[in-house]
């Protein structure tokens, strides 16, 4: 991660375990002080309040210009004993060229191990047309790369860190994660792969004598061989883990004679092919028929030879045929019936061989290296002379050739890692990096070339030399001496196994930092200079499984897979902030497009599929797993990246198509806007509400959690965002997946309304509303209670929106409980729309109410025919397919009882009896008033109006008041006049049409609690609140009466349209 110096006296410092933020250039409290004359600037008098959060554009200029980036190369961490040291050691500003910081370092990487281990076979076995192919297709995927990964490079400052930094900034931690670990798995089996070339130069070419294992029949070398390369490649890699470890600086020392080594063995191959036109190297090869022969086997090539005058058998005669006389031994039916002839290994550029080795050759295991002009007789061969011929090892494709061949084309991220040692990365990381592609390419089509035009065809398919004496084959070639290649292939692999080792544990420790994968954090930590140990062990680990493998032919593959996952994802996120064109991204290189991005995109997935596709679906699951597992594991971090971007493009393209109109009734389902009821201290009063719209939701459809904070909005903004963030907390513990929206209000009725009113986007709007029950609106003095209840229900049949009040919310169950029995009872007593009939439905989707059966009662009057009514309700229920029982309740007419007056006549005493305290007590203040202060008008005019109800006024202080008889004998009539109010309240009848309303009340609840006493919930139409507000709180009370003795109840009330329909 990139550590950003802070020039202002705070001096902090963004250590990379927090979201990564710009160095923010806005001045601190402390600089504010020091700076105040500078604030004061006559010219900008009118700023001059804000100054100290938006700065002069002058000052921002300087904090910019002393903003430093820091190299986080391998340098630094050796330079670094200690923190104390670090801190005093100003940071060396980076001064890296194009030529040394990017142009050399790609060289290095993208040469490597199949350029002199590999090249040779593979044009041997694919010709030289399919060679060149395979060249184009790779070279050019790893160009069109390198273009995207320019135009990211290019588009800001890319602090150390490579392709995983510009990739996790540019498409979001989670991509960033999955990239990062999958170009870290690639370079890690790199290391392997180079390990395992440079033991397979040292076995075959340089000690051969050094093998601990050896085949004990000819089909046995194998094994053998894959064993020592085990053993020394185990070896190898623990020397080179110790290097890295001890000390990065001697590997950043070697580099340069390495990249010398890659340099000088290319020059001398080119030189060795120049001088092949007219001093071919003398490399010759034993032919047996037309079969090539093993040739450290024996010294002559040569059926016979002549000693003195004498013609004896010669060594090769020993090997085919068995011990005796030479007229009457026992031979090999083959070597009996062909001749041994010797070819040129090497004809020369002009020996015209180059036509022979255009096309391709490709091979079975075990099938013996042919040349196709000479002569021979087909013969049955015994299987004990197998090992005299040069065979294949394995069996090729085109397909297994370019997986093969691809890692030869990587490594062209190595200057954009070295961004933050660059003295301009903007300018040379595009220009270095192309040039790089441009110049291996080239020598890779001229090498694939010069191969097929100098190289005897049997030659270049024998991939370990054997038929020229197990030389190296790129060696034969070379100028003046085969050991140049040898040596100097030997090196470089060796190298660019360290620089791998090196890259490898640092890529780790930014990815474990930027603390997104939370079991990798631990890898985060290192020495106390900064050195990843713990990346690098398991680096060295991961590395082993690959050595464990043995064969470079197959490593090769796995390591194409994460470089070519790596390289889609950069040109995945060129196209993407293309296309979205964020205002943020404007790269100085200019030479990109999104159709070429694309292009790279689909090439590197080819790649994929062509070279391995078992491996390719291997690598996109690992990068799918750790995707998913970041996801939803990982810390939140917000990096403005481009998948953002494209959700909200994709968002705004979906919300102007639902735009069209409203839904079908198919298509219709509750979107929720939660009303809920925050307490003093900011907590949910009945958080219960979340755990049951969750419930409802199962996750689908939009879900809105509002809440109101009273008050003044300049004032409580800080409130609104507490009380958000708590509201946000508890929709994660409810698992309510939804949008919270806060509105800050002078009055709890007027927030509601605009709730209702707002909230939602387009088509992404609420058509139901659920709030809560008002409890103890009984006992509280206070009207507003109810009286925000009763007229949020008015707002939402205005608003034609469903209505759902959950009473005694608190028994709901939770998440965690199960009802294993049990009946969700429908009590469909109106027909508002089939809501009722939809919200069980939903409700059993939840594996708490899964288990439950519904039931559906419906009334019936007296003229009602209820068999009939019966029967049509449950092919309305099987037409709707909703299984449920159907029962017909029948309610008779019977006359009003003593107990539905008395409960109308508490009622209205009741209400009545409030009316009056509350006017006395608004007499009581209005007469204190009309003394204390003279603007007595403006408070009569807001006596009566929404204010009386809705403030609660301040306790009037105590006033002193000049006593008139007048005012005496009033005082004194008020007080004899409560006796009367008192006998008033007591001779009150009841209103006719409430004792009706309290009849249909009582009996309704009477039918209800004797049939659904038990049920695990009852969901009951809501009847409408008074046209009159007269007669609100009688309204409250029908509610109480009419959901009495009844646990878990849901009041529904349908918005005015049907949610239901019979058709599919």
């Amino acid at each position: 991660m990139l550590t950003h110096r802070d020039t202002s006296s705070s001096g902090t410092q963004d250590t990379g375990h927090e979201n990564h933020k710009e160095d923010s250039p806005f001045l601190n409290n402390a600089d504010a002080a020091s700076k105040k004359n500078d604030f004061y600037d006559r010219n900008l008098a009118l700023f001059e309040e804000e100054l100290d959060i938006r700065p002069k554009v002058s000052s921002l200029l300087s904090r910019l210009v002393s903003y430093t980036n820091i190299t986080q190369g391998a340098k630094e961490h050796e330079e670094a004993e200690s923190a104390e040291a670090s801190r005093r050691k100003t940071p060396k500003s980076p001064n890296m060229g194009t030529l040394m910081g990017v142009y050399l370092p790609c060289l290095q990487n993208i040469f490597g191990v199949i350029l002199f281990l590999r090249l040779t076979w593979i044009v041997g076995m694919a010709g030289i047309m399919q060679s060149l192919l395979i060249v184009l297709m790779c070279c050019s995927c790893t160009m069109l790369t390198a273009i995207s990964m320019s135009a990211i490079a290019t588009n800001g400052v890319v602090p150390a860190g490579g392709a995983y930094f510009m990739i996790s900034r540019s498409l979001g931690p989670e991509f960033g994660g999955a990239v990062g670990l999958c170009f870290y798995l690639g370079t890690t089996f790199a290391s392997a792969m180079y390990i395992l070339g440079a033991i397979e130069i040292f076995l075959k070419y340089l000690v051969p004598q050094a093998a601990i294992f050896h085949a004990t029949d000819t089909l046995g070398s194998d094994s053998a061989m894959l064993n020592n390369m085990r053993v020394y490649g185990s070896i190898c890699l623990s020397l080179m883990a110790v290097v890295v470890f001890v000390g990065v600086k001697y590997v950043n020392k070697l580099a340069s004679l390495f990249l010398a080594c890659v340099i000088i063995s290319i020059v001398s191959i080119y030189a060795g092919a120049l001088k092949s036109m007219t001093h071919p190297p003398e490399f010759p090869i034993c032919m047996l028929g037309n079969r090539t022969l093993v040739r450290d086997r024996f010294d002559v090539c040569a059926k016979t030879v002549i000693k003195g005058n004498i013609t004896v058998p010669s060594q090769l005669w020993e090997r085919f045929c068995l011990p005796g006389n030479m007229s009457s031994a026992q031979c090999d039916d083959y070597f009996i019936q062909n001749n041994v002839t010797e070819i040129q290994g090497i004809p020369g550029l002009g020996s015209g061989i180059i036509r022979e080795n255009m096309w391709g050759d490709y091979q079975q295991k075990g099938e013996i290296l042919e040349k196709a002009g000479l002569q021979s007789v087909d013969a049955h061969g015994a299987v004990e002379n197998f090992g005299m011929y040069v065979s294949a090892d394995i069996a090729t494709s085109f397909t297994l050739l370019v997986g093969i061949f691809f890692p030869s084309a990587t490594g062209i991220m190595a200057g954009s890692n070295r961004s933050g040692d660059l003295r301009d990365a903007q300018k040379s990381i595009p220009v270095g990096t192309i040039l790089a592609i441009t110049t291996t390419s080239l020598v890779y089509f001229s090498s694939v070339v010069l191969f097929g035009s100098c190289i005897e065809g049997v030659v270049l398919r024998d991939k370990f030399g054997d038929a020229v004496r197990k030389n190296l084959v790129v060696g034969t070639l070379s100028w003046p001496s085969p050991w140049v290649i040898v040596i100097g292939s030997f090196f470089s692999t060796v190298g660019a196994g360290l620089q791998s080792l090196t890259g490898a544990p640092r890529l780790l420790q930014a990815i474990a930092k930027d603390n997104i994968i939370p079991f990798l954090r631990v890898f985060g930590h290192g020495k106390t200079n900064g050195e990843p140990t713990w990346a690098l062990l398991l680096t060295g680990l991961i590395a082993e499984l690959g050595i464990l493998i043995a064969s470079l032919d197959m490593v090769a593959p796995i390591l194409s897979m994460f470089f070519l996952m790596c390289y889609l994802f950069v040109n995945l996120a060129c196209a993407v902030q293309t296309l979205l064109r964020t205002p943020n991204w404007r790269p100085r290189f200019k030479y990109y497009h999104w159709a070429l991005s694309f292009l790279g995109m689909s090439m590197c997935l080819a790649l994929m599929f062509i070279s391995s596709w078992y491996y390719a679906i291997v690598a996109m699951v690992i990068a799918g797993m750790i995707y998913k597992y970041i996801e939803y594991q990982g810390a939140e971090k917000e990096w403005g990246d481009g998948i953002r971007g494209l959700s909200l493009s994709a968002a705004r393209y979906a919300l102007l198509r639902l735009e069209v109109g409203p839904p079908h009734t198919k298509n219709w389902r509750p979107q929720l806007l939660v009303l809920l009821k925050l307490d003093e201290d900011l907590h949910v009063k009945y958080p219960r509400l979340l755990t049951f719209a969750s419930q409802l939701k199962a996750g689908k459809g939009l879900t809105i959690v509002g809440s109101v904070v009273q008050g003044n909005f300049l004032e409580s903004y800080g409130e609104m965002q507490a009380a958000e963030q708590t509201i946000k907390n508890m929709m994660e513990i409810e698992r309510v997946k939804g949008f919270c929206q806060i509105v800050v209000a002078s009055k709890v009725r007027e927030g509601i309304v605009h709730l209702i009113q707002s909230c939602g986007l387009g088509g992404m709007k609420h058509n139901t509303v659920m709030m809560g029950w008002p409890y103890g609106w009984r006992q509280s003095e206070d009207p507003r209670a109810w009286k925000t209840f009763i007229n949020t229900v008015r707002c939402t049949t205005a608003g034609h929106l469903a209505l759902m009040v959950p009473k005694n919310v608190s028994f709901y169950p939770s998440n965690h409980e199960r009802f294993t029995d049990g009946n969700i009872d429908v009590w469909w007593i109106v027909h508002d729309g089939g809501m009722l009939m939809l919200l069980p439905f939903l409700l059993k989707l939840h594996k708490v109410w899964r288990k439950c059966k519904m039931r559906i009662f419906t009334v019936a009057q007296m003229d009602d025919n209820s068999i009939q009514m019966k029967k049509d309700l449950a092919t309305f229920l099987y037409q709707l397919r909703i299984e449920a029982e159907v029962e017909v309740v029948e309610m008779h007419d019977s006359d009003i009882s003593a107990y539905t007056y008395e409960r109308t006549l508490m009622m209205e005493q009741r209400s009545q009896m409030l009316r009056q305290m509350r006017l006395s007590g608004a007499e009581r203040q209005r007469e204190a008033q009309l003394v204390k202060d003279r603007h007595s008008l403006v408070r009569m005019g807001s006596l009566y109006s929404d204010e009386e109800e809705e403030v609660v006024e301040a306790p009037p202080e105590k006033v002193q008041m000049t006593w008139t008889r007048e005012k005496c004998e009033a005082e004194r009539r008020n007080r004899n006049n409560a006796p009367e109010n008192f006998r008033e309240l007591m001779s009150l009848k009841p209103d006719q049409s409430n004792v009706r309303r309290m009849h249909t009340a009582v009996k309704l609840n009477e039918v209800i609690v004797n049939r659904s006493h038990d049920a695990r919930l009852v969901l009951l139409n809501m009847p409408g609140p008074p046209r009159n507000t007269d007669g609100d709180e009688n309204y409250m009370e029908f509610l109480e009466v009419l959901t009495e003795g009844l646990e878990r109840v849901l009041l529904v009330r349908g918005g005015g349209r049907e949610v239901i329909t019979i058709y599919s």
